[in-house]
């Protein structure tokens, strides 16, 4: 427990290289952070170690309060990624808003333009072990994505969400209370 001290006070450290750093709000190491100042966190968020957070040209990352962020997660951001409030991100997950192009036969495909869609994870959401969020994937509130899916695509309110490519499985209803199967 008392590593989170350390976290708590590397936060304070970090803090003013960020576009917004709201306390309290913990950061474990080691890190690999680019392009700060166009990040923004908001209070309560906790952060494990080996996080790899990057903004590339005119991109930011909105974390929004109360999200928790696993161990061995990247973030990378050329455009609009958000983090609804009180989601949690279990390890070993990407999310980005960025595909490269690769239409350009015979040029490295780093060297080729980006396409750029904003990712929007939505509030209380669950992303399961070693997911991966692609660009343009908006989920709505409450989603859970299982582990190892690879999710690309618009997702309503409550609903589970696995596969690879992922797919809708089952659904909330609100009007009998439970969990149904999707099909």
């Amino acid at each position: 427990m008392i590593y989170k001290y350390f976290w708590a006070l590397r936060a304070l450290l970090y803090a003013p290289f960020f576009g917004k750093f709201a306390l309290p709000s913990y950061l474990g190491r080691p890190l690999f952070l680019m392009g700060t100042k166009k990040v923004f966190i908001d209070k309560k968020v906790r952060i494990f170690p080996h996080l790899r957070m990057e903004v590339h040209r005119s991109g930011n990352i909105h974390i929004r309060e109360d999200v928790v962020i696993s161990q061995n997660v990247h973030i990378t951001s050329a455009g609009n990624l958000v983090i609804g409030k009180s989601s949690l991100i279990l390890a070993n997950v990407f999310i980005t808003n960025i595909d490269h192009e690769y239409e350009e036969i015979g040029k490295h495909v780093v060297n080729q333009e980006y396409k750029i869609r904003d990712t929007m994870i939505g509030e209380n959401c669950y992303i399961g072990m070693g997911a991966a969020i692609m660009a343009g994937t908006k989920l709505g509130k409450q989603c859970i994505v299982g582990a190892n899916s690879v999710v690309r695509g618009e997702f309503p309110d409550y609903c589970v969400i696995v596969g690879a490519p992922a797919r809708i499985v089952k659904k909330y209803n609100p009007e009998t209370g439970q969990w149904e199967k999707f099909s």
